[in-house]
This record gives C-alpha cells, structure tokens and sequence, in this order.
C-alpha cells in the first residue's frame, strides 16, 4: 500500500482517547472513552471533508481507510447506482463503497487517491478477487471540478504503469451515499470481540461514528501500515498488562 512519508510515521493515531477501568464481577474491563475532543474534528473555522470509493468488499475497503491519520471516520454503504434506498440484498446497479470523513490539512484527497490506487487491482472486471458482480467494480466518486481532474490524472498515470492491460476504474461525480446496514459497519472490529470489550462495547451508533473504532477496524484486519499495525498492538499489549488508567500518546 502507498503512503505518504508523513502518514506512515505519525505518532498520533490514538491519542488523548481516556481510558477509564470498572471492576464487575472481579473481572476487569477497559473502556476506552470516546468523548474527549479530537484534534481532527470538524469546527467552523476546520471543516471536513467527504471521499466516496468503491474498491470492491466495503468491508475491507473501510479497513482499508479507517488507520490512515487524517482520516476521522468511516462509514461503508451504496453507491453509483440508479435504485433508491438500496439495501444489501437489493442493491441494483450500486457498488459497495466506503465514505471516508477525513481532514485535509492532514492527509489530502490525493493522498487518499494513492491508498485507492495501492489497496486494490484495478484492472480486474466485474469483482475484485474471489469477489465477482457489479457490486464490487472499481469507483471513484468526485465532488466538484477539482476533484474529478485530480482522479483522472491519477487513473492516467496508474493505466501508465499498466499498459499490457486497462484500467477499468470509472469516474463519476457523487450523487448520493446510502449507508450500509448496521450490521456491516466495521464489520472487521465486530470480529474482534475483546477490542470491542476494550472500547466498552459502545452502543452501535456511537461505534458507527467512533474514530477509534475506525482505526481499530483498520488494525482487527491488519490492514494499517506496519508501523501503525505495530503501534497500537503494543499500546493495547501495554494497558493489558499495566491496567492504566489513561491512553497516552503513541
């Protein structure tokens, strides 16, 4: 996977994020509190942005997205396609996508176009590896002239460095997102029940909106970059172990 120098060396994926410990039952739990602000939240004078990609399972897709630093949250769902309200077994021409809400003054919609480009093959038709339809073709949704211009010039240089076969990936401006089933939603975290335990198990919506629970979806299916992968594994080894109180930087 491709990443920026900046993204695959920041320390701050998991910060200021407070734990506190309950003892029930003389079992310990760990409750990795979710409400302290987050340096990368949206406010009036630090908006944030919207991507939409479709890169085939959108469970994958937003583990794919969901440790990159910059990126706040993550949400999987259905897009591309003509059918109103489209639902899992129903999708029409949709393809299963992945929002990512994200800060550009952290990472850029270019950069994510790399991570896009890196994590799937886009010259594979109709499916992305053992999975085969129209659900899991290659997309990327473009807000605005800026946008399109910058996914076309990065599709041109990725049919570069693909000249034996074509790059299938379509283009086309976001019309509209329809978020996923509950059920489908970090999917990969919901796998892991002891880092749900960890994180207090969260009711769903709140896990659907946590940025923890998007990097930790990242990291459940080791798809974060190595370094990141690392990281939270020995901060998670660490608060076992020690029983702290408080999740410090990384």
């Amino acid at each position: 996977m491709a990443f920026s120098e900046r993204n695959a060396s920041s320390p701050r994926l998991l910060a200021l994020l407070l734990l506190t410990i309950s003892v029930a039952n003389q079992a310990v739990a760990i409750r990795f509190g979710d409400q302290i602000p987050n340096p990368t939240e949206d406010s009036s004078d630090h908006p944030l942005k919207i991507a939409v990609f479709a890169l085939g399972s959108f469970w994958r897709s937003e583990a794919i997205f969901g440790c990159l630093n910059g990126v706040v949250r993550t949400t999987v769902g259905y897009s591309g396609g003509s059918k109103s309200n489209p639902e899992f077994r129903s999708l029409g021409d949709h393809a299963e996508s992945v929002q990512v809400e994200y800060d550009p003054k952290v990472i850029s919609f270019r950069e994510l176009l790399e991570v896009f480009w890196s994590s799937h093959d886009s010259r594979q038709v109709f499916g992305q590896g053992p999975d085969v339809g129209n659900q899991y073709r290659s997309l990327i949704f473009t807000n605005g002239t800026e946008e399109s211009r910058l996914a076309a010039v990065s599709k041109e240089h990725e049919q570069l460095r693909s000249r034996s076969s074509i790059v299938t990936t379509q283009i086309q401006q976001l019309v509209t997102f329809y978020g996923a089933e509950p059920e489908h939603q970090k999917f990969e975290l919901k796998r892991r029940p002891f880092l749900l335990q960890l994180m207090g198990n969260l009711p769903e919506e709140e896990l659907e909106r946590s940025s923890l629970a998007a990097k930790l979806n990242g990291y459940a299916a080791e798809l974060c970059p190595p370094k990141i992968q690392n990281q939270i594994q020995a901060k998670i080894n660490e608060i076992v172990r020690k029983g702290w109180p408080v999740l410090r930087e990384i």
